[in-house]
């Protein structure tokens, strides 16, 4: 079920960019479901709080899977768009992200380094051994925030690389699957369809401004993320 989108999602805005903290049920871009897309809500959003008429420009930097929630950057011009897309490609846009796991994870903190193959078919990406063909290298950063009373861990995960479903593949490699993500080996679904992996955090520099930007996105209410007292 499709959540509509709202004005109070919005962490910033200017000229150029928007960033918007994403609910899990909602998609960032349209796909074959055909369901309303954040891009399109945002666009509406846009015309009618600036009164615009014909095409209103709003390009996707960026996507996070359907059951994840966070931060998302939307560019509302072309030349924004072009930069960050730059950007995210020489990796210079940092996302962190923030993910509840009931395995405790082999040590507090660690890096894990590997390969990742994507089936299409089965939209899932699989660990596999270096030289294997098509296989890209997916590095990540994870560290233990808290553990929760109901035998829960916070991790906290910076990306090194953004390859397709990187950081549910590496942890369920890792023995830990995301809470919710039955197509990553986690043993029951969240009652709302989610997975508990949130983008907790953006940093990048404007691509107009030349500043450098800070954003956090609050976490889904009533999810398992507010148990953690951080």
């Amino acid at each position: 079920m499709e959540t509509p989108f709202s004005e109070k999602q919005i962490v910033y805005e200017d000229n150029h960019i928007i960033v918007v903290n994403k609910f899990p049920s909602q998609i960032v871009q349209g796909d074959k479901t055909g369901d309303p897309c954040l891009a399109e809500m945002i666009k509406n959003y846009l015309r009618e709080k600036y009164d615009k008429q014909g095409n209103v420009f709003c390009g996707v930097v960026h996507r996070l899977d359907r059951p994840v929630s966070g931060l998302v950057i939307f560019a509302k011009t072309s030349k924004a768009l072009s930069r960050l897309n730059e950007m995210v490609k020489r990796h210079e846009v940092k996302k962190t992200y923030w993910a509840v796991v009931k395995n405790s994870p082999p040590s507090p903190e660690g890096c894990l380094e590997g390969y990742l193959l994507r089936n299409e078919k089965q939209n899932k990406s699989y660990v596999v051994r270096e030289g294997i063909n098509g296989a890209k290298q997916a590095i990540l950063h994870y560290r233990t925030l808290a553990k929760s009373d109901g035998g829960y861990y916070l991790l906290e995960v910076d990306l090194k690389t953004g390859r397709h479903h990187q950081i549910r593949a590496q942890l369920a490699n890792m023995g830990c699957p995301i809470k919710g993500d039955l197509k990553y080996g986690f043993s029951r679904s969240n009652a709302d369809a989610s997975i508990s992996l949130h983008a907790r955090s953006l940093d990048f520099i404007h691509p107009v401004r030349k500043e450098p930007l800070h954003f956090d996105g609050s976490v889904p209410q009533g999810s398992i993320f507010e148990v953690f007292s951080c």
